[in-house]
């Protein structure tokens, strides 16, 4: 396939009101395409909608409000937006939240919460607009996972579950693909500076004194999204089947190349160390 062509397709984009897919959004827009999209958070992604349409009033820009946590909603949604938008040629499945706390300390309530959201949507929503994809051959789908889709780390079972889950997922589409001219990328996201970490639930049994680190966590995301939204859509051009974003990122992949049983202790190190310097260095 030659290049991704941005202007004249809709892009639907999960996720937007904030952080990587508010910058997506921002970037695709500028590249000339019309948008969709889908947050829960109904007064962000109301600012955002209008922010672009006041930079790029010839552009169509739509919304839904939706939590995709709710299946029935999500699976209402994906036949939507397949009826209303025939003309989409661009698929972003961005959306995410995060659990922290223990598999023994998570219910299977908060557990299969993460697996909804972050997992079984982005299969609902690929399910629902494939063929609309494929009918318009050089159509692009991106699905966004994590480095916590390449090494898991303790005490993100939920999350580690659920970006393995995409990851296993967009690898056998990619390659079922090919045929259909439908390019896929996996995005690898490293440390990012978006909301994630400010609305990661805790695990209802974590104690409170070890709630608390989700503070120093947060000093570890220091990518600004707009940085990693350039990278995402030089990728999407370009047809990149994966994507490592920074750092936090390539440098856990080489690890967990070299050590695969045993990688987590060095990371471990690494990241105690970091959080106790406040994210510097």
């Amino acid at each position: 396939m030659g290049p991704y062509e941005f202007a004249g397709g809709t892009a639907v984009v999960t996720g937007a009101a904030s952080g990587i897919g508010e910058a997506l959004a921002g970037q695709l827009a500028d590249r000339g395409s019309d948008l969709v999209l889908v947050d829960r958070d109904a007064e962000r992604l109301v600012a955002v909608a209008e922010g672009i349409r006041t930079a790029h009033p010839a552009l169509a820009v739509r919304t839904y409000v939706v939590d995709l946590a709710d299946e029935r909603a999500t699976d209402e949604l994906g036949a939507t937006l397949a009826s209303a938008h025939p003309e989409t040629t661009l698929l972003v499945n961005n959306a995410g939240v995060a659990l922290g706390g223990r598999f023994d300390q998570v219910t299977v309530e908060e557990f299969e919460w993460v697996m909804a959201i972050n997992f079984r949507a982005v299969v609902r929503l690929t399910a629902a607009l494939l063929p609309t994809l494929q009918a318009h051959p050089g159509s692009h789908l991106v699905n966004v996972s994590s480095i916590f889709g390449i090494f898991a780390p303790a005490g993100q079972a939920a999350y580690a579950a659920s970006k393995f889950a995409v990851r296993g997922f967009s690898e056998s589409l990619r390659h079922e693909l090919v045929d259909d001219e439908v390019g896929l990328t996996v995005v690898h996201p490293g440390g990012i500076r978006t909301r994630i970490a400010e609305s990661a639930r805790i695990g209802s049994g974590v104690p409170p004194e070890m709630a608390a680190g989700r503070e120093e966590f947060d000093k570890l995301l220091r990518i600004p999204p707009e940085k990693a939204a350039a990278r995402i859509v030089a990728a999407i051009e370009k047809r990149r089947p994966r994507l490592l974003i920074g750092a936090s990122a390539k440098v856990p992949d080489a690890l967990v190349r070299l050590r695969p049983g045993t990688y987590w202790r060095p990371i471990a190190r690494v990241v105690g160390r970091r959080a106790a310097a406040g994210g510097r260095g």
